[in-house]
């Protein structure tokens, strides 16, 4: 099993970052800094998003992580999934938390990961990911 940032919000993404850009050379020097750097920050979003697919794999062995680091892999034991939901602003949003921290002096792993990186409600994940977990 899979998640990654759905593709065409990455396409959107990578569009939108292009026209920006394109668009800053019309500007004037203020505005060709503003919306330039706009521009270049959705291409950069876009890139991460390609570069980091996919985001989670989950297999029989534990969770590998990509990150702009590299893989870490966190296996089934010690390994805890939970959902964290906040609210702010008014608004609600959920996380999925992995995390491998076994005491107080174990600094471990924690790893959030929110819709926009898995594609899909971090819910649902979490769900999957405890029904692959070994017995």
């Amino acid at each position: 099993m899979h998640w990654s940032a759905r593709t065409a919000e990455t396409v959107a993404l990578g569009l939108g970052g292009v026209l920006l850009v394109l668009g800053a050379l019309t500007l004037d020097a203020a505005g060709r800094v503003l919306v330039g750097a706009a521009g270049v920050l959705l291409v950069a979003v876009a890139l991460r998003d390609v570069v980091l697919r996919p985001r989670l794999v989950a297999d029989g062995a534990g969770v590998v992580v990509r990150t702009l680091g590299g893989r870490t892999r966190l296996p089934w034991p010690g390994l805890r999934v939970r959902l964290r939901t906040t609210r702010r602003l008014g608004m609600r949003s959920r996380l999925l938390e992995l995390d491998t921290a076994a005491g107080p002096d174990d600094a471990g792993t924690l790893v959030l990961l929110g819709r926009r990186e898995l594609g899909t409600d971090p819910a649902a994940v979490a769900q999957a990911l405890e029904a692959l977990r070994p017995a």
